[in-house]
């Protein structure tokens, strides 16, 4: 009660495996017991009323830019939001998309909820929030009928709510930005993976900034890029960067002579 785990179905409807194809069959099928058993791959948990809740899929992972994701446990994450569904894709090789069927909900609460607990490789860039997910004949999300997600949502169209530049830093960061994100124009104070940014485009912004700005590679951290996302943040972390590298090229060293007692 209360764990993850693989649902097994049992039982005479059970075939006896695929025909000169072992290993499919050691894929498929597992005995319990003396008791062949199917293996769905769809990981479940029992609540206390001995209810089977579905919690996604146990052998749905992909490949995002060089990272390997299991899209099952960003699902079980957003499922831990009490919400009564969801399902988690990638679109275009580029991004992943959250489905989620929940009225109580908004894209931001989604957002922060993945980004407390989730490395920010797994936290999705678009977050769809549906009445109701499209269900295939045995009762389970169809993947193939999810509407494609509308990626120009994500861009900041709104001048009323456009932060520019305030200082040259943030104007150099707000132009590297657009370039790589391709946009016109991005409000200072916007979360980068809110407007379509993963972990690719982190690393690509990190060697920008250290050729525009001349740091050294170790001065500043592409972890401290994910965990402060916005231009702004970005801008500060540079101001910081470039104040240290200073004090420590100006600092005045002062010889040490060694005297040998008699």
């Amino acid at each position: 009660t209360g764990q993850d785990g693989e649902l097994l179905v049992g039982g005479a409807g059970v075939f006896a495996g695929y025909l000169g194809r072992d290993d499919l069959t050691a894929r498929a099928l597992v005995e319990i017991d003396g008791e062949l058993f199917y293996r769905t791959g769809d990981l479940v948990t029992m609540d206390d009323n001995g209810f089977l809740r579905y919690q996604g899929r146990k052998d749905y992972q992909i490949k995002l830019h060089g990272q390997r994701i299991e899209l099952g446990e960003i699902e079980q994450c957003l499922l831990r939001r009490s919400i009564s569904a969801c399902v988690v894709s990638k679109w275009d090789d580029d991004h992943l998309v959250a489905y989620v069927q929940s009225s109580h909900v908004n894209e931001e609460q989604l957002r922060q909820h993945c980004q407390s607990h989730l490395s920010p490789h797994m936290t999705p860039s678009l977050f769809v929030i549906l009445d109701k997910l499209p269900l295939n004949a045995n009762g389970k999300i169809d993947r193939k009928l999810l509407p494609p997600p509308s990626f120009s949502s994500m861009h900041l169209t709104n001048n009323d709510e456009l932060l520019l530049p305030m200082n040259e830093t943030e104007s150099i960061i707000h132009h590297i930005w657009c370039d790589l994100l391709n946009q016109k124009q991005i409000s200072t104070n916007t979360g980068i993976f809110s407007i379509g940014g993963h972990s690719l485009i982190i690393m690509q912004l990190f060697h920008r900034y250290k050729i525009q700005f001349h740091f050294k590679t170790n001065s500043l951290s592409i972890s401290s890029l994910f965990q402060h996302p916005t231009i702004i943040d970005h801008a500060k972390l540079i101001h910081q960067t470039m104040n240290v590298t200073q004090d420590i090229n100006e600092y005045h060293w002062s010889s040490l002579y060694m005297v040998k007692g008699c």
